[in-house]
């Protein structure tokens, strides 16, 4: 591994022209990455409707976040395959070729038909195009990551690595950004039909410019030195997985930092965007701009928290903020809640909605083959309407054979009794009892959607910095923790498969699975359950096993 020295002096030069260059290059490419990848988050409610409209809508909504884990899903196998070209043919030219690949995926999910227009081939193709995206992501971090690293002067590798790490938040900002002109320069109804294409289409221009800055570049010094020295590995991925030290700082790297720092990100970036415009029924235009707000606000915490690692080391700072994610998410979610939609959390806190029905009688509110339409169980035609509305709701176990009935308050509505009514006439009956419902939530003070002018967007923009103050605080150091884990000769590959299983699995799964267990359970804030229980393993891990690394040379063996 990198060995450990003695305290390190800092290097108080300032930053070099060619060391400037060299992060600007590295990171300036990395943003355009992100831009790519993380396009599709930000569009998912409208991908629902163009990739996903032949299911119903709450099992469209997951199967789309679905597809946006899917390009995390295979994030570590492309760790694998470019770490192992990264150590074995060197840093550049690697995150050329991942560049590359990205910047061509991405291009074409602005090409593709819809599904109205060529069916189910249409989220095939979409969800083949994610996988590339992913693979392309898998090998572009660590790479990038690593060669800044081996550029940066002892004392001050936190800091020059912060800035690679602030280019997932900058790659979203540009994504916003984009997305939020597209939005008003075509108007809401032109962008949900053809403009949503407009921001992938522009990535092919992003392709070019970051291609040719990459080029300028030359290769990493430790490397080269290495390769001069012909000390390269002969096996990057038996190196690094195949002999228990190694192995065993992989698995610490990933369940003792990486594992807590993906789904606070995660939580922070994504999910947050996620609840504000699917739950809390913001308004895309308007949640946009006010995370584009919050990440402008947050962002140069990254460079912060980097510095002060050099100063303090990475574990205090990583570990806590997992320990205050972990325990203030539940509070924060419930301000954010209060001051999105006012109107909809005075209505939970006056008017709940509980249903009441034979446990026997319930069906988990998703889907994977996507063709349940939840209208043969009196108990699923409740939740599925519960679940496509975004109404949080507790649940009432009944005696078996119950019929199913939704309580807003007072008012109780009995549920459709499938096995009393004829197929013919089930769709109408549902439709009946739907109407019935929309018009009890009305009169309990239930918006159909958030009100623009009650939104408390002063509070909204805090809550939302608070959770990427939490982001800066456990990513801006985890790029210098990770390459000083690891040897020259192995470090690629060794620090991108936790960083990709942690932040493609961990976090890209986080919408999913959260979406689902709210879907699972009718409680809107239960999703949080996943990232609380993560960061609180994380913190316990990496307090006790995890080794600091700030001390660290990574210029020897």
């Amino acid at each position: 591994m990198a060995t450990i020295s003695e305290p390190v002096a800092e290097d108080r030069r300032a930053i070099s022209r060619k060391e400037r260059k060299v992060i600007l290059a590295s990171s300036l490419g990395t943003v355009f990455e992100w831009y790519d990848f993380y396009l599709y988050g930000l569009l998912a409610v409208v991908i629902t409707q163009q990739f996903f409209s032949g299911v119903n809508e709450t099992t469209g909504f997951i199967l789309a976040l679905a597809a946006f884990a899917a390009g995390f899903a295979v994030r570590p196998f492309g760790a694998l395959l470019f770490g192992h070209l990264g150590d074995l043919v060197g840093r550049k030219y690697t995150f050329l070729v991942t560049m590359g690949l990205m910047g061509f995926s991405t291009f074409c999910v602005g090409l593709l038909p819809s599904y109205a227009s060529i069916g189910v081939a249409a989220p095939v193709l979409l969800v083949v195009l994610r996988l590339l995206q992913g693979l392309a992501l898998g090998g572009e971090y660590g790479g990038a990551a690593t060669y800044v690293a081996e550029h940066a002067p002892e004392g001050k590798r936190g800091l020059f690595t912060s800035f690679i790490q602030t280019t997932a938040t900058l790659g979203l900002f540009a994504a916003l950004l984009v997305v939020i002109g597209v939005r008003l320069a075509v108007g809401e109804e032109a962008f949900a039909d053809w403009g949503w294409r407009l921001p992938f289409l522009v990535s092919i221009g992003l392709l070019a410019v970051s291609l040719w800055i990459r080029m300028q570049l030359a290769e990493s010094p430790v490397y080269q030195k290495m390769k001069d020295e012909g000390k390269t590995a002969k096996s990057p991925i038996k190196e690094s997985f195949g002999n228990w030290p190694n192995l065993k700082l992989v698995l610490l790297a990933l369940f003792g930092a990486v594992a807590g720092q993906a789904v606070v990100w995660y939580t922070g970036q994504f999910y947050a965007l996620f609840f504000l415009e699917k739950v809390m029924k913001v308004d895309g235009a308007t949640v946009n701009i006010l995370v584009a707000i919050a990440l402008l606000i947050a962002t140069p915490f990254f460079v912060i928290f980097g510095w002060l690692s050099d100063k303090i080391g990475r574990k205090p700072i990583i570990l806590t903020g997992c320990l205050l994610a972990a325990i203030t998410y539940f509070p924060l979610f419930g301000m954010l809640s209060n001051a999105a939609n006012p109107a909809l959390y005075a209505a939970t806190q006056s008017s709940p909605v509980t249903v009441t029905a034979d446990p026997n009688d319930c069906s988990v509110q998703f889907d994977p083959v996507g063709r349940n339409k939840f209208d043969s169980k009196s108990c699923d035609i409740a939740k599925s309407y519960l679940a496509k509305a975004g109404i949080s709701y507790e649940n009432v176990e009944a005696a078996p054979g119950t019929v199913a009935s939704i309580a807003i308050g007072q008012t109780v509505i009995p549920a459709v009794d499938p096995n009393a009514v004829g197929t013919p006439d089930r769709g109408a009956a549902i439709a009946t009892f739907q109407r019935d419902v929309t018009t009890a939530l009305a009169d309990a003070g239930y918006p159909a959607k958030a009100d623009p002018n009650a939104i408390d967007k002063p509070m909204v923009v805090l809550v939302l910095f608070i959770l990427v103050f939490y982001v800066t605080a456990v990513y801006g150091p985890i790029a210098a923790m990770l390459v000083e884990l690891f040897p020259t000769n192995i470090r690629y590959t060794s620090m991108s498969l936790p960083y990709h299983i942690g932040n493609g699995w961990f976090g890209g799964f986080l919408p999913t699975t959260a979406f689902a267990i709210v879907a699972a359970t009718g409680n809107i804030y239960s999703g949080l359950w996943y990232p609380v229980i993560v960061a609180a393993i994380t913190v316990v891990i990496g307090v006790f096993l995890l080794p600091e690394t700030f001390r660290r040379k990574i210029d020897e063996e």
